[in-house]
């Protein structure tokens, strides 16, 4: 048998495997959801009905008719902001969480490999970060840098590495005592070498179950930080700063609900993923999963 047909089986039953977790209703769910974010956020332009900068339109204007989400304080389109401001939020956090992954899990991943000093110095750093509440330390960072987009998601960055270098850690610590490991250090693999070809592909798993994960909080976060004023500065059509805008008009409820709801739907969405996704690299829960799918 030739090791391509060997190689097509091997993936198959890698897939079957996975395939239960993402049969599940919450599974589904969690995947229409986000996909139709993606698709509203690559397509934002074309399906806004307005421009979400114009202030043409009369103000607070409650929803129905012509103006499906009703207006603002100024005159302008919520349904546009809500739908360009998927083109804001969602990338912003997808690139944050990315960002947070390369850092801390290099960062983790040296830790645990070398030890010693190398892992106390990153750990205690890490530690130091961790000592502070993570919305507190943001607001702190991003006031310091100036209110803007880049700088909360700076801020973001420098908050949220620590957790993936400790994952990470604790991981690459773990496989470093694995004979496939030692043999390749006998073998006289360079420390990256190992880290790269032999330890690296065991502990992406939970990495990427910690980053879908963290997709929502990112959200989260980054709105919070607009929603104070840190983030998106006006007239850019981001949800936290279109909730913050709708607290001042408390008796127009639509100003904030709608784009309140669209951050609660994308959080919802990329936690049900996560959850699925956990669910389908952890065997303890195979059994589990195989039967609410069925």
């Amino acid at each position: 048998m030739s090791a391509d047909i060997l190689t097509q089986r091997a993936k198959r039953r890698r897939w079957l495997k996975i395939a239960p977790a993402f049969r599940t209703p919450l599974a589904i769910t969690g995947i229409t959801i986000a996909a139709l974010w993606v698709l509203i956020a690559i397509f934002a332009p074309i399906l806004a009905p307005f421009d979400p900068l114009a202030q043409d339109f009369d103000r607070l204007m409650p929803p129905g008719g012509e103006h499906l989400f009703g207006t603002d304080a100024v005159g302008r389109d919520v349904l546009s902001r809500v739908i360009s401001g998927a083109r804001i939020s969602m990338p912003l956090a997808l690139a944050l969480v990315v960002a947070s992954m390369v850092v801390g899990g290099t960062l983790g991943a040296i830790a645990g490999y070398f030890g010693r000093a190398v892992d106390e110095i990153i750990m205690r750093i890490a530690d130091l970060v961790f000592a502070f509440p993570t919305i507190i330390l943001a607001m702190v960072i991003t006031a310091a840098l100036g209110p803007s987009l880049t700088n909360a998601v700076i801020a973001m960055l420098i908050v949220s590495w620590p957790a993936y270098a400790r994952v990470t850690r604790s991981l690459v610590i773990s496989a470093r005592r694995q004979e496939y490991v030692v043999a390749g250090r006998l073998l006289g693999n360079s420390p990256f070498t190992t880290l790269r070809r032999d330890i690296l592909p065991n502990v992406l798993s939970p990495v990427f179950v910690l980053a879908m994960l963290d997709v929502g909080t990112a959200i989260l976060l980054l709105a919070g930080l607009s929603f104070l004023g840190l983030g998106a500065t006006p007239p850019l059509p981001d949800w936290g700063a279109m909730v913050s805008d709708g607290v001042q008009q408390f008796s127009s409820w639509w100003i904030a609900a709608f784009p309140g709801l669209a951050i609660f739907t994308v959080v919802m969405a990329f936690n049900f993923i996560g959850d699925s996704l956990r669910d389908s690299l952890d065997p303890r829960a195979q059994d589990a999963v195989q039967g609410r799918a069925m």
